[in-house]
């Protein structure tokens, strides 16, 4: 079988080695890999490059890491000292029909794509991704729940903020596990779907009067809705999660002052998972690429 996809992936951490191998393989590609100098190129799978070597022209795809790029298009690397930069004149070269992938986008890797037409993926973005990560996310809170709390989770009172693609896998995880789960939400089909899955639902309005002798409060909101009201409500022993994105969704100062520990678990699916994690990526990109 012939190479079919030529990609560059500039930077990423652990679950990125994952998903060279993965689409070395299952798409058949070849795969530079950029930032990747401290670990073996036997290990890696693909092809070791430095920016500078690679021929832009020639690619299908550049998949940037899952942070993306800084404001001036900086690329943070995990397994490489270099710096790493994405500039105009780089992007210039990409054929028209190459696509960028980046967990997360901003400004300016959003308007070097637009002024070129270039496609840019927010993989993060996307529902696939998210439900497929919203597992090892779940799993990941478990872990973290066991490492900082003394009692166990079957017959705990847990409080989840939240029942989108995150929220019900963290709900339904804790209660297969025999704790006593409380999920907020602010939609009516929430509230029913919640009820229908033999959990106590709520709405947020209720959200002081709810916390009361919780043990494990988890937030998968990406605003914040656990203020001060709400923390002075919850006893000195609740352990806190807050596993929405950046700032997230917690008065993370406040809780200090109260002695409350308040964890901001970013990036679980790489952590515990990233195998898994890899994969899932691996799986999404070949889809999008080999369907344009």
């Amino acid at each position: 079988m012939t190479t079919e996809l030529t990609i560059a992936v500039l930077g990423g951490d652990a679950r990125y080695l994952e998903m060279i191998r993965s689409l070395q393989c299952s798409a058949n590609a070849s795969v530079f890999a950029v930032g990747f100098e401290q670990i073996s190129q036997s290990f890696t799978g693909g092809i070791q490059r430095e920016l500078e070597d690679i021929e832009p022209q020639s690619l299908d795809a550049v998949i940037l890491p899952i942070p993306g790029v800084g404001s001036n298009g900086q690329i943070e690397t995990v397994f490489s000292d270099k710096n790493i930069q994405l500039t105009e004149n780089w992007v210039d070269q990409l054929p028209k029909d190459c696509v960028i992938f980046t967990g997360i986008t901003n400004d300016y890797l959003t308007e070097l794509c637009e002024k070129r037409n270039l496609r840019l993926v927010s993989l993060f973005d996307r529902d696939d991704v998210a439900i497929y990560n919203s597992i090892p996310t779940a799993e990941g809170a478990i872990m973290t729940a066991i490492k900082h709390t003394d009692f166990t989770i079957h017959g705990s009172k847990v409080v989840v903020l939240g029942f989108g693609r995150v929220g019900i896998s963290v709900a339904s995880k804790f209660d297969a596990l025999g704790a006593n789960v409380q999920v907020g939400s602010i939609h009516d089909a929430d509230i029913a779907r919640i009820s229908e899955m033999g959990m106590r639902a709520f709405f947020l309005d209720r959200l002081p009067e709810m916390v009361k002798d919780t043990d494990i409060l988890i937030n998968t909101i990406p605003a914040l809705v656990v203020k001060r009201a709400i923390i002075e409500q919850l006893p000195v022993q609740t352990l806190i999660i807050d596993l929405a994105s950046k700032p997230g969704g917690v008065d993370f100062d406040y809780a200090k002052k109260r002695g409350i520990e308040a964890i901001h678990a970013l990036s679980l699916p790489g952590i515990v998972a990233p195998k898994t994690a890899g994969n899932i990526l691996s799986v999404v990109i070949k889809q999008i690429l080999t369907n344009s």
